[in-house]
C-alpha cells in the first residue's frame, strides 16, 4: 500500500494528497499514517511546500469527513436506521451501534468530534452521530477543522523531522498498516457473519 501511496504523491503532488485524504474518510482503511508523513518527506526535501501539504491534507480530509456528516443529517436517525436494516448484513450495523454512538455523542458533543478526529478509525465514524443529532453545520466545521489540521499537522512534522530516516519508518509502518487492513476485513466479515435485523424506530 505504501508503494501506492507514495506513487500517488510523486506524480499528483498536492492534488494527489487532497484526493488521498478525502479517499481515507471515505474509506478508512486507506491509512493517513502513511499518507501524510510521506507528505512531510516530499516537503523536507523541497518538492512541495510544508505549508501547501498541509492545507491539502487538511481540506481533504475535512471533506471527506464531511460526506459522511451530511449523509447523517440528511437522513436522519430514523431513515439512517431504516437504510442500514435495508442494506442489513452489508451495512453491519446493529441498532446497539447506533444508539450507542448517538448516546456518546448526546453526552460529550462537540468534545466528541474534537477528539474523535485525533483517534484512528474514529475519525471518520464520528461524522455520522454528529450529523444523526443534527449538530450545527458550522459547529462541525470548525471543530472538526481544528482536531483536522491537528492531526494532519502532527503527521506532516513526523515525516518532515524525520526526513532521512523516512525509509526506516516506513518499513515499521506498512506492515502496520497493512495489518490493520487486514484485521479491518476479519472484523467486518465477522460482523456480517453474526448481523442481526434492526427494530424500526417508531
Amino acid at each position: 500500500m505504501s508503494e501506492f501511496i507514495i506513487g500517488f504523491i510523486t506524480e499528483w503532488g498536492y492534488l494527489g494528497i487532497f484526493l488521498l485524504m478525502v479517499a481515507e474518510n471515505l474509506f478508512p482503511p486507506i491509512p493517513s499514517e502513511l499518507i501524510m508523513p510521506f507528505a512531510g518527506y516530499v516537503a523536507a526535501n523541497g518538492q512541495l511546500n510544508t505549508f501547501g501539504v498541509l492545507l491539502a491534507g487538511a481540506a481533504g480530509s475535512l471533506i471527506g469527513t464531511s460526506a459522511w456528516y451530511v449523509a447523517a443529517r440528511l437522513l436522519g436517525l430514523a431513515r439512517f436506521t431504516w437504510l442500514c436494516n435495508k442494506l442489513g448484513r452489508i451495512a453491519t450495523l446493529s441498532e446497539a451501534d447506533i444508539d450507542l454512538a448517538v448516546r456518546w455523542f448526546e453526552r460529550y458533543g462537540p468534545l466528541a468530534v474534537l477528539v474523535g478526529r485525533l483517534i484512528p478509525a474514529i475519525r471518520t465514524l464520528i461524522s455520522v452521530p454528529a450529523g444523526l443529532a443534527a449538530m450545527p453545520v458550522w459547529n462541525f466545521l470548525a471543530i472538526s477543522a481544528i482536531g483536522t489540521i491537528a492531526w494532519t499537522g502532527i503527521l506532516t512534522a513526523a515525516g518532515f523531522l524525520l526526513h532521512e530516516s523516512y525509509s526506516v519508518v516506513e518499513a515499521w509502518v506498512d506492515p502496520v498498516s497493512t495489518g490493520v487492513v487486514i484485521l479491518a476485513v476479519v472484523i467486518y466479515l465477522w460482523r456480517f457473519v453474526t448481523w442481526k435485523p434492526i427494530k424500526t424506530i417508531g
